[in-house]
């Protein structure tokens, strides 16, 4: 193996790059110029980004593990893998490659099995820098299950499956993922992920940023990622979204694209220049149905904010960090760093300050009517990076316990409440990762349960940086008693002061990070599962540690879980009262109801039957709106809270 790898060394450093490009006639001077552009990034920082993957990669020597997982790519194997959604009738598709030489192919062509034959759709072109090639659809029949195949002419390829949509289950799975740590030399093929989630199954795959931790080689972490997970992602749809790690900082706030004064990123906006950025973009959200507002931020950097119905279930992919701002400078030093604050006595109001963003008013305008359109949904979820929410106490280390960090999405506070009012108007669950501890927490805006409940997934690899809940009083918290063996559940108030009702969390073993990296079952690794029951309106959080073996039968999930919520319990407002039964013609409508005083539309769903009491939530005047898939027929208005009027009203929807 060692003569192989030497002989193929030694044979591109005697070789010209000019004599390769020459070798390959379809690639002519100035392509191959462009392919090979050793600073496709500029070097205005000082470094050379991605240069393991750029240039005359075959040549770099900065890492010896980087390089030969690289150079040592057998050749009939450098498609690593592809990825693709389908939705609102279009397939889009990536193919991530290894980094090419000059004298292979460089275009990929897309096949498609009909009968026994395979079929040419497309050929593109690699793109460099990433080495990845696109492909998209149009007209896409998403009813009938298709094997396709990529491949670079008849060197490699990589074969997979495209699902037709499961409009005809009962129950839609997402599996939810994140933190991929490469810090994990002995199981570095995440075979025990492959096994467990292939048997689970499910229909579309999540993964919520730091796919890779590389920061400066994200060809590299995203190709070592891709690697390990290609035997699941092959099958069905994927959802990838990047984080702060995917574009080379330690922490992120966009703050709209503006450049960064250091990798920290508390200053706003990104570090590593605008190319760089959009490369890791595209080599990861390229496939994911077109973005509901494309306008360029900053930098000329691009969006991906968007929704995919899988089944009838719509999720929303919420870019939560891209217009947030960056805390330092915008609010008082009250701990070690702009982002951290240990000062119990602090006043929150003093960082909720005006002019500060979290979502960002298009985002915050793309949930407001994503909720309300409910063309082939039965429930909504949505999907981002983390958490709205400071559900930790001690990071990296038992030792430091910390009381707020604004990296969350519990700050500011004022955009977060905002946030959850759109994911509570319209019920849906929240899932998200890049906390490195798995919770369920209930909401509170006003009060304490009134708010939606969100799902953060444990880290795959949680050698980084491990996080623990752990109140500082070691007791349970207020209010009615959660049904669950775990000691710590119950209404807190987060270090921003916001409500939150603790429903489980999957703490590591207590211990310092080289304890967690030596002991693997300890340190909280894992993975979602949700299941969304169509037909019961139930969703069910399921939270498997990393080595259970889910085909033995007999494997356990970690405590606390599984538990099962109703779509319902993501709006915990307290009832005041019902409008009038509303009869309808046909079964399963939407239903809107909005105060008249305010303008504010409370709630938009899809019922079940053709039965409905309209809930409010204080006396006053109301408008009920009605459609099949979205509310655009008036019901009833002036409508008072009677509950003994039992009057109906009897509406039929029209085309």
């Amino acid at each position: 193996m060692e003569t192989s790898k030497n002989t193929r060394r030694q044979f591109i450093k005697n070789t010209s790059a000019l004599a390769l490009a020459i070798s390959l006639p379809s690639l002519n001077a100035s392509a191959y110029t462009k392919m090979n552009d050793p600073f496709p990034f500029g070097t205005d920082r000082g470094k050379v980004l991605d240069a393991c993957a750029v240039g005359e990669w075959w040549n770099w020597k900065g890492n010896e593990r980087i390089a030969d997982f690289l150079q040592q790519r057998p050749r009939d194997q450098v498609i690593a893998y592809a990825v693709y959604t389908h939705d609102r009738g279009v397939l889009k598709i990536t193919a991530q490659l290894f980094p090419l030489y000059p004298n292979e192919p460089h275009s990929v062509l897309l096949e498609m099995k009909q009968g026994n034959t395979w079929k040419r759709i497309q050929k593109q072109n690699v793109v460099y820098p990433g080495w990845s090639a696109h492909f998209r659809i149009d007209k896409w029949d998403n009813t009938k299950e298709v094997a396709y195949r990529v491949r670079l002419d008849k060197q490699a390829e990589f074969s997979g499956t495209i699902r037709p949509d499961p409009i005809h289950k009962d129950e839609i799975v997402i599996a939810s993922m994140s933190c991929n740590s490469n810090q994990d030399e002995t199981f570095a093929q995440r075979a025990e992920y492959i096994r467990n989630i292939n048997r689970h199954d499910p229909d579309i795959l999540f993964f919520a940023g730091d796919q890779s931790y590389v920061h400066e080689y994200h060809t590299y972490g995203i190709l070592l990622f891709g690697v390990q997970f290609a035997d699941v992602m092959r099958n069905r749809p994927v959802i990838m979204i990047p984080d702060d790690h995917d574009v080379g900082q330690g922490n992120f706030w966009g703050e709209g694209g503006i450049v960064a004064d250091s990798t920290a990123g508390d200053s706003g906006g990104y570090y590593y220049p605008a190319a760089y950025v959009k490369m890791v973009e595209r080599c990861q959200t390229w496939h994911l149905p077109d973005a509901y507002d494309p306008t360029v931020i900053n930098q000329g950097i691009g969006v991906y904010y968007t929704n995919i119905n899988v089944g009838g279930v719509d999720f929303a992919i919420v870019e939560d960090r891209k217009f947030k701002s960056g805390p330092k400078g915008k609010v008082p030093p009250l701990g070690p760093r702009p982002d951290h604050i240990n000062d119990p006595a602090y006043d929150r109001n003093a960082i909720d300050l005006p002019g500060l963003d979290l979502l960002g008013e298009r985002q915050l305008n793309f949930l407001h009517h994503w909720g309300q359109n409910w063309e082939g949904t039965t429930m909504k979820a949505v999907l981002s990076q983390t958490a709205f929410c400071g559900a930790v106490h001690l990071h990296g280390m038992m030792s430091n316990r910390l009381l707020a960090d604004l990296d969350c999405n519990g700050w500011p506070q004022t955009g977060r409440n905002k946030a959850l009012m759109e994911l509570r108007r319209c019920l849906a669950t929240h899932l998200c990762g890049d906390q490195h501890l798995a919770v369920v927490v209930r909401h509170g805006i006003d009060t304490y349960r009134d708010g939606p409940i969100s799902f953060t997934s444990p880290a795959l690899v949680n050698t980084i940086y491990g996080r623990w809940w752990w109140p500082e009083d070691e007791r349970a918290g207020g209010g009615s008693a959660i049904a669950s063996p775990l000691p710590w559940t119950g209404d807190y108030e987060d270090g921003l002061g916001n409500r939150i009702t603790m429903h489980a969390y999957a703490n590591p073993k207590p211990g310092n990070l080289k304890a967690l990296r030596e002991n693997r079952t300890g340190r909280g690794d894992g993975y979602g599962l949700v299941r969304f029951n169509k037909k019961k309106r139930t969703i069910t959080f399921e939270c498997w540690p990393r080595f259970a073996d889910v085909t033995r039968g007999d494997s356990e999930q970690f405590t606390g879980w599984p538990m099962i919520f109703s779509m319902a319990d993501n709006d915990g407002r307290k009832v005041f009262g019902y409008l009038p039964t509303l009869n309808v013609s046909e079964n399963d409508p939407v239903v809107q109801v909005i105060d008249e005083k305010t303008g504010e539309i409370l709630y938009t769903e899809r019922i079940i039957g053709r039965t409905f009491r309209p809930r409010i939530f204080a006396e006053g005047s109301y408008t009920l709106n009605v459609g099949r898939n979205k509310p655009d027929a008036v019901a009833g208005t002036g409508l008072l809270p009677d509950e003994t009027d039992q009057k109906k009203i009897e509406f039929t929807i029209r085309s």
